[in-house]
This record gives structure tokens, sequence and C-alpha cells, in this order.
């Protein structure tokens, strides 16, 4: 084995992580505890309007992001899922609570580290054992292109989303 191949294995084992983690936490959304309903009461109690609504584009940007990550296909725009969720998550639930996740409330530990993780492999890409490196489309999501659509498309869109549509709490 080469040194690629190591490489390539620390990125399959990385966007296979964060990608699972990023569905599993969509489909529990959809079919697990509380379901839509439950999650779009909670989304309600964090001040988003159109609760049902956020619920819905939350869970399939979950998954969608998270399918796309274990592919390794278009990898950025996984990516910016991972960002655009974790930001809204840090931002409405998680920043006002402290760093440790195990803190009351959940700090921002956990969707800080996701969000991270979304940008790193936005940026440098799914690795040669991906869908992007088999349809020869990596090189072009590479480096600056992969920044930008991670952060940029994942950080706007979070930043969008909250002004159009949280309203927060009354403290």
């Amino acid at each position: 084995m080469s040194d690629q191949d190591a490489v390539d294995l620390a990125l399959l084992v990385f966007r296979c992580s964060i990608g699972g983690v990023m569905l599993a936490h969509g489909i529990n959304h959809v079919i697990g505890g509380g379901r839509i309903p439950g999650v779009a009461s909670w989304f309600e109690s964090l001040g988003m309007r159109l609760p049902t609504l956020q619920a819905w584009l939350a869970s399939l940007t979950e998954i969608g992001a998270g399918a796309l990550l274990v592919l390794g296909l278009l990898t950025p725009f996984g990516g910016a899922g991972v960002v655009g969720t974790m930001a809204v998550a840090w931002i409405i639930n998680h920043r006002t609570n402290g760093f440790f996740i195990f803190r009351p409330g959940e700090g921002w530990e956990y969707v800080m580290t996701l969000l991270v993780c979304g940008v790193a492999l936005g940026t440098i890409g799914a690795g040669g054992w991906s869908l992007d490196a088999a349809l020869d489309i990596d090189d072009d999501l590479l480096g600056w292109p992969g920044l930008l659509i991670a952060g940029g498309v994942g950080g706007g869109g979070a930043l969008l989303l909250l002004a159009a549509f949280w309203r927060p709490r009354s403290v």
C-alpha cells in the first residue's frame, strides 16, 4: 500500500463517520423518537417559524448530506449540508449553554466539531476511493472551490434560513 492509499483510507473513514452521523440524525428525526411532529414542536419551542417545514428541511438536509459524504459524491455540497444544519443548531440551541456537551442544555462542542469537519471535508475532498474520483470531478471541487461551497453555501444558507424563520425566544 502506498502513502496515497493511507490518505484515501483515512478520508474514507473520516467522511463515512461524519456522513453516518448525519444520516443517523436525519433518519432519527423522520422515523425515530417524536418523528417530524416532535422535531417540529421542539423547533417551534426554539423560535423557528413554520416548524414542520423546518423539521423536514433539517432532516432531509442531514440525510442528503450524509449520503453524499458516505458516497464521496459532490463532497463539498455534503459538507455544506453539515455546515448549514450544524450552524443553525449551534445558534438556536447550543450557543448559550457553554462549551461542553454534557452541560445542562447541551454545550456547543459537538456541533462545532461536526461543522468544522464539514468545512474540512468540503475543502480537502473525498479522496481517491470516492465517486468524485471515479467520475473525475474531484479536481474541480478541491481547495478553494470546495471551501467556498462547504463554508459559503452552508454558512450562507444557515444565515438566510435564520434571518427568514428564526425569532429568538424572549429571555
